[in-house]
């Protein structure tokens, strides 16, 4: 949804104008990083703002994601991160040195992520969980769990 309001040109704080208030910038933004459903009637919305059909919102190819309370994780491969350039990795390499020493472990060569850890760093990358789980795979700095 992101993408399609950017071609666009729109903010989402225009968007709300253009709804006249019906779609709030705080909760399309929350739509488009999927911490929140949409519904059918406010894809309706947002396709009318956009110009866009309305199956130009819904995902096409969805990317891997851990399912909801399976108990999957993702495992960073911390070298693999150590090797990207500061503004691709750099975020990912400061939480991951918080959370190994809140896990008091400082000598695997893998950090595992759990499905609320992924939640929060999709927050500061600005993206979906989703979204950023198939960055992390195109970096190669990530496996999925059997």
């Amino acid at each position: 949804m992101r993408a399609i309001r950017h071609q666009c040109g729109l903010t989402l704080g225009q968007v709300e104008q253009e709804s006249h208030g019906r779609l709030k910038a705080v909760a399309v933004g929350s739509y488009e990083r999927a911490e929140r459903a949409v519904t059918v009637v406010t894809l309706a919305e947002l396709a009318r703002v956009y110009g866009v059909r309305f199956d130009e919102l819904l995902p096409h190819d969805a990317p891997p994601v851990p399912p909801t309370g399976s108990g999957s994780r993702l495992r960073i491969d911390l070298q693999r991160l150590a090797a990207l350039p500061e503004g691709q990795g750099g975020p990912l390499a400061r939480y991951a040195t918080i959370v190994r020493a809140q896990r008091d472990d400082y000598h695997s060569t893998v950090l595992t992520l759990r499905e609320q850890d992924l939640r929060s760093l999709a927050v500061v990358y600005d993206v979906a969980p989703g979204d950023l789980t198939q960055m992390l795979t195109d970096w190669k700095v990530v496996a999925l769990d059997p």
